[in-house]
C-alpha cells in the first residue's frame, strides 16, 4: 500500500468514528477519543512524509536535465539551500554546538555530493556550489589580467589540456604557419608541396588554496560574515591570479608572462634617468609589438608611473614638445588613459617603478588559462575547535601559460616581435 493509499485509509476510519458517534445521537466514548487522536497522529506523520517526499523528488529532478531535452540544453535552476553564504556558515557552527540538532540542510548538501571526506564524523561540510560559483564570479570582476586572457573549461574527468598548435616562430617564407608555402606556377607545372609543422601546449591543473577561520563570535552575525568572507578570497583569489599571470615560476602555479621565453624586454634609451618613462620607451616598446595583436593590447604600469604620462612628450623632430599620453575624460568619456590609442591601466602587480615590469604592453588575449569546476569550498568544526572558531576552505584549480614559447621573426625586418613587451630596467 502507497503512503497516499495509507492516508486516505486513516482518514475513512477517522470519519467512520465521528459518524458513529453523530448517527447515535451521541459524543464520542473515551475509547473512541483515544482511537481518533491516534489516527490523527498518524495521519499527520503520513502528510509529513509524503511532503518531503514530493521535496526530495522536486529537487532530484531540477538537478538532473530532462532526458526529453537536447544535451546541451542548461539544467533547470533550482532553490539555493541557503539564503547567503553567511547562514551556511552559522549552520555549521551550530553543528557543533551541544545539545543543537544538525541542520537537515547540511546533511542533504554533502549526501548530493556522494563519496567525500567523512563529513560529520570530522565535523566536515562541503560548501553549496551556488556560494563558490558566486566566489569565483566575484574573483573575476575583482582581477584585471585574467578575464582578458584566453578561457578554456576542463571537463570533469580531465586534469589538464593539451592543444596542437602552429610551431611559427618566423614569418619568413617556408616559414609561415611552420611550413607552409605557396608557389606561383606556370601552366603545367610540377606543384610544390609544403606542410605545417605543428606543436603541443600543455597545461596541468595547479591548485590556488585559500584558508579562513571565523570566531564563533563573528559566525553568530551572518550578515557580516558574508561579506567578510566574500570580500577577503574575492580579493585574494584575483590577486594572486593576476599575479600568478604575470610572475608564476611554472612550478605548481601558472607560468607567468614575465618568465616566459616569449617575452621581449626593450632597451632603455642612452643616459637615461633612473625611474623615468619617455616618449622613446614606449615607441620602441610598441614597435615590437605585433600588429595584429595591437588592436587587443593594452598597457598595464605601475600607479607611480601615472605622475609621469601627462609630461610625455616627442623628444626631437617636427613634432618635438606634444604630448602622446591622452588622459582620462570623464564620467561619460573613456576610464582609462591612452598612449599611441591603447587603454593604460594600473596594476598594483606591476613592478616597481624602475624596474623590468613596471610597465608592459600586452594582448592578453594571447595568454591561455584552464580551471576546473570553478572553486571547491568545504568547512570543519573541529580543526580550531579549542578556539572558538570555524574553518572554511576555498580550492581553485587552475593553470595558465602564454600562448607563445618565443618571439616572431617579422616577413621583412630584422626585430623580432611578440604580445608581451616590458621594458629595461632603468
Amino acid at each position: 500500500m502507497t503512503l497516499a493509499e495509507q492516508l486516505k485509509a486513516k482518514i475513512s476510519a477517522q470519519s467512520a468514528l465521528v459518524k458513529a458517534a453523530i448517527d447515535a445521537g451521541r459524543a464520542m466514548s473515551p475509547e473512541e477519543q483515544t482511537q481518533f487522536d491516534a489516527l490523527e497522529a498518524e495521519i499527520k506523520n503520513l502528510e509529513a512524509t509524503i511532503e518531503a517526499q514530493k521535496k526530495i523528488e522536486e529537487r532530484a529532478k531540477d538537478a538532473v536535465t530532462p532526458s526529453s531535452e537536447p544535451i546541451y540544453a542548461e539544467p533547470k535552476a533550482h532553490k539555493p539551500l541557503w539564503s547567503h553564504f553567511g547562514e551556511f556558515m552559522f549552520a555549521v557552527k551550530q553543528a557543533a554546538t551541544p545539545g543543537i540538532a544538525i541542520d537537515n540542510r547540511l546533511l542533504v548538501q554533502n549526501a548530493a555530493s556522494g563519496a567525500n571526506e567523512g563529513v560529520q564524523s570530522d565535523g566536515g561540510f562541503l560548501v553549496e556550489k551556488e556560494t563558490t560559483n558566486e566566489l569565483l564570479k566575484d574573483t573575476y570582476e575583482t582581477s584585471v589580467l585574467a578575464p582578458m586572457c584566453k578561457k578554456y573549461p576542463i571537463s570533469a574527468t580531465k586534469n589538464g589540456l593539451k592543444i596542437n598548435m602552429i610551431d611559427e616562430s618566423s614569418r619568413a617564407d617556408g616559414s609561415r604557419q611552420g611550413g607552409v608555402l605557396a608557389y606561383w606556377e606556370g601552366e603545367a607545372d610540377l606543384l610544390t608541396a609544403s606542410k605545417p609543422k605543428f606543436g603541443q601546449l600543455e597545461l596541468n591543473l595547479k591548485k590556488l588554496t585559500g584558508l579562513y577561520y571565523a570566531t564563533d563570535e563573528l559566525l553568530d552575525d551572518t550578515v557580516a560574515l558574508q561579506a567578510a568572507v566574500t570580500d577577503f578570497f574575492s580579493d585574494e583569489f584575483s590577486f594572486k591570479l593576476d599575479d600568478a599571470i604575470l610572475r608564476g615560476t611554472g612550478a605548481g602555479m601558472p607560468l607567468g608572462i614575465f618568465n616566459s621565453p616569449a617575452l621581449i624586454t626593450v632597451s632603455k634609451t642612452a643616459s637615461q634617468t633612473a625611474d623615468t618613462i619617455s616618449f622613446n620607451n614606449v615607441n620602441d616598446m610598441w614597435a615590437r609589438c605585433r600588429a595584429r595583436n595591437r588592436i587587443r593590447a593594452a598597457w598595464f604600469i605601475n600607479q607611480e608611473i601615472e605622475t609621469q604620462l601627462p609630461k610625455m612628450t616627442i623628444a626631437t623632430g617636427t613634432y618635438s614638445g606634444v604630448t602622446v599620453y591622452m588622459p582620462p575624460t570623464g564620467i561619460a568619456g573613456q576610464m582609462y588613459g591612452t598612449l599611441f590609442g591603447r587603454p593604460v591601466i594600473p596594476i598594483e602587480q606591476a613592478s616597481a617603478i624602475g624596474d623590468v615590469g613596471d610597465i608592459m604592453l600586452a594582448d592578453m588575449s594571447e595568454y591561455l588559462l584552464i580551471d576546473k569546476g570553478g572553486i571547491q569550498g568545504a568547512s570543519s568544526i573541529h580543526v580550531r575547535f579549542l578556539y572558538d572558531e570555524s574553518v572554511f576552505r576555498f580550492i581553485y584549480r587552475v593553470d595558465g601559460k602564454p600562448k607563445r614559447n618565443k618571439p616572431l621573426t617579422p616577413y621583412k625586418g630584422a626585430n623580432t616581435l611578440s604580445p608581451f613587451i616590458v621594458l629595461e630596467a632603468r
